[in-house]
């Protein structure tokens, strides 16, 4: 007895049934890309109740020096070998100035929002960084570095 293989020939209707349906999902999937994280192009920004543009400076004991880039004041120092949230986030916003050749002058800027997110933004690279994804110590860390004027915490 012989067996015969099976027939190759996929028909043209499943075929273009399924670049059909790759087209919608690439289509769809740029299209959200391109309207960002705020869910749409119309769509209000949150309010900001508090923002600080920072600058972190590397010391030679391993320490991070800490300071606002409006007045140089020092905001903190974050100790050799502790705080490895912020230095973790920090590396990877560098990281990213160095690979497009950026320079590292442009402050970052810490912000928190009316609906209780904290941001750490980049204006370098335009890169958002959604603390609160980390869990609420992580974004404690941040959110220390954020003082009003009158010396109080977010």
């Amino acid at each position: 007895m012989t067996t015969q293989a099976p027939d190759p020939f996929v028909p043209r209707g499943v075929l273009l049934g399924i670049g059909s349906l790759l087209a919608v999902a690439i289509l769809g999937a740029g299209l959200t890309r391109s309207q960002g994280p705020a869910g749409g192009v119309g769509e209000p920004a949150a309010t900001i109740l508090e923002s600080r543009s920072l600058r972190f400076a590397d010391r030679k004991d391993g320490a991070v020096t800490v300071t606002d880039a409006s007045d140089g004041s020092d905001v903190a120092v974050l100790p050799p070998g502790g705080d490895g949230f912020i230095r973790g986030t920090l590396r990877g916003l560098n990281r990213e100035r160095v690979r497009r050749g950026l320079s590292d002058e442009v402050p970052l800027t810490l912000a928190l929002q009316a609906d209780g997110r904290l941001l750490l933004s980049d204006p370098a690279t335009d890169r958002i960084i959604e603390l609160g994804a980390f869990g609420h110590t992580n974004k404690a860390a941040f959110a220390r570095l954020l003082t009003t004027q009158t010396g109080g915490t977010p």
